[in-house]
């Protein structure tokens, strides 16, 4: 398996990917927020493929903190294709991540997961993330 940067070619497979995890008609607009989340400075897209398919995606935000002395990375959204799950894909993907985020400077990593994903947030407890109960959110639309 191959780790590298998202690719404007990758979008297709992305929003398939998206599509997985319930975020369906991202065809119109992938393209625009695959070229500026791959040109933000305190983003990473990262993609797993083996040969020239997509196994799967992870989206990795790096935020300085003021009060701490650390930083700390965020992954946004982080799917692997079904049919590839439980191989492993995952786990090494997530240890990428991990590793870029150490060498950003950041000494935490935190992901939001909706209690309806069981088996994801099985994942993450196996990889040793632990829950955080608070999350507010306002739309500001």
């Amino acid at each position: 398996m191959n780790i590298r940067q998202a690719e404007a070619k990758d979008s297709f497979a992305l929003s398939a990917l998206l599509t997985e995890l319930g975020y369906s008609a991202t065809e119109g607009f992938i393209d625009k927020r695959l070229e500026q989340l791959c040109h933000h400075p305190d983003e990473i897209l990262l993609v797993a493929e083996h040969g020239s398919q997509v196994l799967g995606f992870l989206s990795l935000h790096f935020i300085p903190q003021l009060a701490l002395a650390g930083d700390f990375a965020r992954i946004s959204y982080f799917c692997i294709a079904e049919g590839e799950r439980s191989k492993g894909s995952g786990q090494q993907l997530l240890n990428h991540a991990e590793q870029l985020a150490r060498s950003h400077g950041c000494d935490r990593m935190e992901v939001h997961c909706h209690s309806s994903r069981l088996k994801a947030n099985q994942f993450y407890a196996r990889e040793g993330y632990v829950e955080s109960p608070r999350y507010h959110i306002k739309a500001l639309s």
